[in-house]
C-alpha cells in the first residue's frame, strides 16, 4: 500500500513539535502523589520521548526527568512529565495517533505518523488502539484532526532560542499535564 500523501508544512510542524522536547528537563513535583508528603530530590533518569526520522538516519529526542522521595511514605515518584502514566513515547504523540484515529483506521494512522517522519513500532500502536488517553483538543488541518497541542508546542519551539530556551512548565501545559491523569485500562508505574 502507498504511504499516505503528506504536505511538507504538516510534516515538519510535527517534527518541530516534537522536536522542541529534545534534552529538556523536566523537574516540578511539590508533593508526593501518594500521601501528600514532602519530597525531596534522589536522581533524574533519561527517557526516550520519541524517534524522527531524519532523511536515512533516526534520531532519538530524550528528555531528563528528575525523581524524588517522599519524606513521609518513602515512595519513589516522578516529577511532572510529558507522559501518560503506563507508556513509553511521549503524550504528543499518543494524541497524534488517537486524533488521526478518530477519522481512519489505525494502520492509517500508523502510516501518517510514519510518513510525518517518526518511528515507532506496529506493536506499540496495536497496544494502545482503542484507549482513549483524554479529552484530547482537535482540529482540521491539512485535510485531518490533528491535536491542538502539535500547533502550541510548534509555537513554542519558534519562539525559542539559546537565550530563552523553552518552558517545561509551558509545555506540560501545552500537553495537557499528561503524567496527572488515570488513565482506565493502562497500568501505572
Amino acid at each position: 500500500m502507498r504511504p499516505p500523501r503528506i504536505p511538507p508544512m504538516m510534516k515538519d510542524l510535527i517534527q518541530t513539535a516534537v522536536m522542541v522536547f529534545d534534552n529538556l528537563e523536566f523537574t516540578a513535583c511539590t508533593r508526593c502523589p501518594k500521601c501528600g508528603g514532602t519530597v525531596q530530590g534522589y536522581d533524574t533518569k533519561t527517557r526516550k520521548f520519541a524517534t524522527i526520522k531524519e532523511d536515512e538516519t533516526e534520531r532519538t529526542i530524550r528528555v531528563r526527568v528528575k525523581r524524588f522521595t517522599c519524606k513521609s511514605c518513602g515512595d519513589l515518584c516522578y516529577a511532572d512529565e510529558p507522559f501518560y502514566p503506563g507508556t513509553r513515547i511521549g503524550s504528543p504523540v499518543i494524541d497524534l495517533f488517537s486524533s488521526l484515529s478518530t477519522t481512519m483506521p489505525p494502520s492509517r494512522a500508523a502510516r501518517v505518523i510514519d510518513s510525518l517522519g517518526i518511528s515507532v513500532n506496529r506493536t506499540t500502536w496495536k497496544n494502545y488502539t482503542g484507549i482513549r488517553f483524554s479529552d484530547i483538543p482537535e482540529m482540521d488541518m491539512f485535510g485531518m484532526r490533528l491535536p491542538v497541542c502539535m500547533m502550541e508546542l510548534s509555537n513554542i519551539a519558534a519562539r525559542s532560542s539559546d537565550i530563552f530556551p523553552p518552558n517545561a512548565l509551558e509545555i506540560l501545559a501545552a500537553c495537557g499535564n499528561p503524567s496527572t491523569r488515570h488513565i482506565p485500562g493502562v497500568r501505572e508505574r
